[in-house]
């Protein structure tokens, strides 16, 4: 199986929890450069993948595509098509901001994606709550945002939610009214991911200055269980650490990833994989790419793809087959004697990393 990936560099705000700015939000004419040289990419890579290659998956996204004119995505769709066989493709993802489908041309948007093929939608919500949603700047409000899933769950069959947990000020109350706010309007997919300092970002910034101070890991503890317990209640099955669907709806796209299968991606940013030991990736400043920088790879050892095998197959509820870790399990992780595979505890995957580096080779 193989996917296409393409990174759409457009943020719709300047985000707390993440620290993008909105570069080019409104500038009409980079975003026109940006479909053009996207365009050409696609052209330049039709070889990527070997003939016969089915390509299952195409994800637009880690971005604002929701930013894009309708007659914009349509070019790109248009591109990819000239440019691949899609004719096995099994899921199109989208990534939407709220606010961008409840203005006026959201139903445009809509019916563009419909028209290009696109059966899958991912929707950034992050939260339910307005004090909450104006804390990471967000450009949507509660309503919007909730209007905006019913719009989406009333022109697709399957949708997917992000939320976001685990920051200075957010209650278990607030917490699990997130939860179940989401589960009731019918998505078939939700994403929750605990709120980090990653560096540079203006979250982290603030804790330099003091002006913000993370909760404590029982805090997030409680949350991440909280999450676990109320999703399996309303009928979604954890099959990844932050991701959670009802049968039959998780995401391919991502799966993929997890399972190292080949992916092409297009766009400043984006990381390309040839299944097997080869991965390249486009510089991430936008102005560069536009300037037509080079890419670049590197060629992984044996040590690093065990390493990739380990850490993304224990990221999820599949885990590993116990050929791969043999006698290295330990008693932290979850035997199936059916599937002959080992995987981390349900509870324990909120502390994930520090199991996997346990699995993880030095040198």
């Amino acid at each position: 199986m193989a996917g296409i990936y393409i990174h759409v560099p457009f943020c719709a705000s300047f985000c707390t929890y993440c620290g993008f700015y909105s570069e080019v939000l409104r500038d009409s004419a980079l975003a026109g450069r940006y479909v053009s040289a996207l365009c050409r990419e696609a052209a330049s890579q039709r070889g990527f993948f070997p003939q016969g290659a089915a390509i299952r998956t195409v994800y637009i996204g880690g971005g604002t595509p929701s930013l894009l004119s309708p007659s914009q995505f349509e070019d790109i769709c248009a591109a990819l098509a000239a440019s691949f066989d899609l004719s096995s493709v099994e899921e199109f993802t989208v990534e939407v901001n709220p606010d961008d489908i409840c203005h006026s041309g959201g139903r445009e948007l809509l019916k563009a994606y419909r028209g290009c093929g696109v059966n899958r939608v991912s929707v950034g919500v992050q939260s339910f709550h307005d004090a909450h949603l104006k804390w990471m700047n967000r450009r949507h409000d509660a309503v919007e945002a909730e209007k905006a899933v019913e719009l989406l769950t009333g022109s697709f069959d399957n949708v997917s939610l992000d939320l976001i947990f685990g920051y200075s000020g957010l209650t278990d109350e607030e917490w699990e009214a997130d939860i179940r706010k989401a589960a009731a309007l019918g998505v078939q997919h939700i994403s929750a991911y605990q709120m980090s300092l990653d560096a540079g970002s203006m979250l982290s910034k603030l804790a330099d200055k003091g002006r913000y101070s993370e909760p404590d890991e029982d805090a997030c503890r409680r949350q991440y269980f909280l999450l676990q317990d109320v999703l399996d209640e309303e009928g979604f099955v954890q099959y990844e650490i932050s991701n959670f669907c009802r049968p039959g709806f998780h995401s391919r796209h991502n799966s993929a990833y997890w399972a190292r299968e080949p992916y092409l991606g297009l766009g400043p940013g984006a990381h390309s994989f040839d299944g097997g030991r080869h991965r390249s990736w486009n510089v991430s400043d936008l102005r560069a790419w536009l300037d037509g920088a080079t890419a670049e790879g590197e060629t992984l050892s044996d040590a690093d793809i065990y390493n990739e095998k380990v850490m993304l197959g224990l990221r999820t509820s599949a885990g590993v087959e116990a050929a791969l870790i043999g006698e290295s399990a330990k008693h932290n992780l979850s035997f199936d004697a059916a599937t002959g595979r080992y995987s981390i505890g349900r509870r324990d995957m909120f502390v994930s990393d520090s199991i996997i580096r346990d699995y993880l080779k030095t040198d």
